[in-house]
């Protein structure tokens, strides 16, 4: 069976206390054709020191502050900035939050050996049940299918090359790169492929995450839901498919308007 090599990117931004769990979790792993890109955001807890014990990891270091107010912008362009130093044909994206099961690589890896086909696959997260659910086959009529955890994404790299000339890396401020992916391989691709297996322990206790700061039905809730819808469009038009004006697009569209007035 073929070993894929795969490019583990990691974004970080003051998560020191997780760092060393997330990494250890990568060095466990049962299969060892792989390499570690890590960016760290202009972190101002100690995580620079935990991370240069790690001789495995290549470090990409942002010194300047952001000048966007938006941690899912900053988010996009360390990504970006780690793909664009890796040498795998398998990208799997990692929160510094978050950490793998030992036998996650060898299994993304066998199901894209089996799957030729593939171009994305989500796997699981380990996560509380109010943190994560998969909708059902009858809910998947919805505008967009359930958005896996960043941690829980792995791709060819090829098809996230198209992705990244797709993500609309400057806009949206609100919307984080998980629902992107989702959205894109979804209605780009028509494809959303998902193993069954819990291989990603998903952080959601961390009070310094993207998305433990946006309450649900809040502005930012509904202003992130709009900017998915708009992403959607933007997907659906470099399709030539056209969009379909929903009920849930509209209260959406509406309460947005009106909650700036609030």
């Amino acid at each position: 069976m073929r070993k894929n090599f795969f490019s583990i990117l990691i974004t970080n931004f003051n998560k020191a206390p997780y760092l060393q769990r997330c990494i250890n979790s990568l060095l466990k792993q049962n299969y060892n054709n792989y390499e570690i890109i890590l960016y760290d955001d202009y972190s101002t807890d100690n995580s620079m020191e935990i991370i240069k014990k790690f001789k495995k990891v290549k470090l990409i270091s942002n010194k300047k502050k952001n000048k966007k107010n938006s941690s899912p912008i900053n988010q996009i362009h360390g990504i970006i900035s780690a793909f664009q130093k890796s040498k795998g044909n398998i990208i799997s994206l990692l929160d510094a939050d978050d950490y793998f099961k030992k036998e996650k690589l060898i299994l993304i890896n066998k199901m894209f050996n089996e799957n030729k086909h593939l171009k994305c696959i989500y796997d699981l997260p380990i996560t509380s049940p109010h943190q994560f659910k998969l909708k059902s086959k009858k809910l998947n009529k919805l505008i967009w299918p359930s958005v896996f955890p960043t941690s829980c994404i792995s791709v060819k790299k090829k098809y996230f090359i198209n992705f990244l000339k797709h993500v609309k890396k400057n806009e949206f401020l609100s919307l984080e790169i998980d629902t992107r992916i989702s959205i894109f391989f979804k209605f780009y691709f028509n494809e959303y492929n998902i193993m069954k297996k819990k291989l990603t322990y998903y952080s959601d206790d961390d009070k310094k995450s993207i998305t433990s700061k946006i309450n649900k039905f809040s502005l930012k809730w509904w202003q992130r839901r709009s900017e998915a819808f708009e992403y959607l469009k933007y997907i659906l038009n470099k399709k030539k498919i056209k969009f379909r004006i929903s009920f849930d697009y509209l209260i959406t569209k509406t309460l947005t308007f009106f909650h700036k007035f609030v």
